[in-house]
């Protein structure tokens, strides 16, 4: 009975402490016994006898203390607390479980894709796949379409014939909230190829604090894996580029103006750029490697927020006296303003001349009305409504949105004027109770949104399981 008993309360065995390492060896990291670091961060394991592991640096730092003449043993244990005269025959040097990193599923190798004339869309299928995700901005996807296509032939025939085509790096204009960033992040999704992007606020001449202009190669090696050749046909979308314009009235180095135009010239022509592997900041730690950038597309977007003003000042010089002078407010309210912009205006914003001749695409996007933002509700593949939908469908709840309400959303999205950014932040604001509230009653089955909800003169239609909804003007 005593042994019985002894068997039932005694202690219970935890695999992997009490059994043998190697059985868990394959499934957790090797953990240095000083520092506990795992070996995805240590790196590479010194194994000593009875499984002891240490990694280089603690290895390292322990043959420095002892090689010098002004340290004694006793100093070294010091500098060392997990170790205090031991005995490493007689060590268990198993680390305890609790104390172990399970290894990371290694993440199936993708074959190395090569650009092929036969596998590039033709510009009218890149179009209406942007067309599932993008409303409006015909043009402008018309004119990527184009531009990228033409680019990805001149990649796949750079060699053919002595004919060299030049590259096709693309401007965008376009106020804030028009879907520049969609339209790039989209672009590279449906062409399968890496895509970088980076801001311009943050760079600044070589020497300065910040990024310097070898960063935006870099943060595209990255998205390609570190694979160069890879990273050589991808693509680079620089943000807010209006904030490098030359700067007005300034009697200091312009580090993060024209000299960034300047130092960005070599990357949009093409040239052999020394750029550090995993790190935005070159030095002596980091491994550095060469990428040519003749073959990545530079795509730059901004907003340009005073260059409206600008082509006013260009298109009213006209306006002096007689029969034919034109009304100072003539533009004002004038929706295409930014589409009648030339390279004139773009270098009296302060860009310099050299830098808009390697951007031969030059192009707008319209600023987002009502109707439009009503559509990109509800329309786009992965529209913002369908995730809401989705989420609630998880829950198996039935959520439906009324006409009057999206055009109330979109009403109030105009107001805030930052363009499609609005309209999620509008219905996150509206959708907290609901999202919050649905959850603690299975009986509900259908959430209906109306525009009173919105305009907060009353509040949305709830329906239970098994109760038949009213008819609504137009569901989405």
């Amino acid at each position: 009975m005593a042994e019985d008993y002894e068997k039932q309360d005694g202690p219970e065995e935890i695999p992997g402490e009490t059994g043998d390492p190697k059985d868990t060896e394959n499934e957790y990291e090797k953990v240095c016994f000083l520092c506990r670091r795992p070996e995805s961060r240590a790196g590479k394991m010194f194994e000593l006898p009875n499984h002891v592991h240490i990694c280089t640096e603690c290895m390292q730092k322990s043959f420095n203390a002892m090689n010098n003449s002004n340290v004694n043993y006793m100093d070294l244990m010091k500098h060392m607390p997990n170790i205090s005269m031991i005995d490493l025959t007689n060590m268990a040097g198993q680390v305890p479980k609790k104390q172990q990193v399970k290894k990371k599923a290694k993440k199936k190798e993708k074959a190395p894709k090569t650009i092929d004339l036969r596998n590039i869309p033709a510009p009218h299928r890149i179009k209406a796949s942007l067309d599932d995700y993008i409303i409006g901005q015909e043009h402008a996807k018309k004119v990527m379409s184009v531009a990228v296509y033409n680019h990805y032939k001149r990649v796949a025939t750079d060699t053919m014939d002595e004919i060299e085509i030049e590259k096709s790096n693309m401007l965008m204009i376009g106020p804030t909230g028009s879907g520049k960033t969609y339209l790039v992040k989209t672009l590279a999704k449906l062409l399968d190829v890496p895509l970088a992007i980076t801001d311009a606020t943050s760079l600044t001449e070589a020497g300065y604090i910040g990024d310097d202009i070898e960063s935006v190669v870099s943060k595209l090696l990255a998205a390609a894996d570190n694979d160069v050749e890879r990273a050589e046909h991808g693509i680079i979308f620089i943000d807010e580029i209006d904030k490098i314009a030359k700067k007005r009235n300034t009697n200091q180095r312009d580090v993060s103006g024209e000299a960034v135009q300047q130092g960005m010239l070599k990357l949009l022509e093409g040239s052999d750029i020394e750029v550090p592997v995993g790190a935005n900041s070159k030095n002596a730690m980091v491994p550095l490697t060469t990428v040519n950038t003749r073959n990545i597309l530079f795509i730059c977007g901004g907003a340009y927020p005073e260059l409206e003003n600008i082509i006013k000042e260009r298109l009213n010089k006209q306006a002096s006296i007689g029969f034919h002078a034109d009304l100072k407010d003539k533009y004002d309210g004038d929706d295409t303003l930014l589409e009648k912009v030339t390279v004139e205006d773009l270098k009296n914003f302060g860009m310099i001349p050299e830098f808009l001749g390697r951007l031969p695409v030059i192009f707008t996007l319209r600023g987002l009305t009502e109707e439009m933002l009503v559509q990109i509700l509800k329309e786009p593949k992965n529209a913002i409504l369908k995730q809401y939908q989705k989420l609630l469908a998880l829950d198996e709840v039935k959520l439906e949105f009324e006409e009057g309400a999206l055009e109330a959303i979109a009403k109030k999205a105009m107001e805030k004027k930052t363009g499609a950014r609005a309209l999620r932040a509008i219905l996150e604001e509206y959708m907290l109770d609901i999202m919050y509230e649905i959850p603690k009653d299975d009986s509900i089955g259908q959430v209906i949104i109306t525009r009173e909800y919105i305009e907060g003169t009353g509040g949305p239609q709830i329906l239970l399981r098994g109760q038949e909804a009213p008819l609504l003007e137009s569901k989405a």
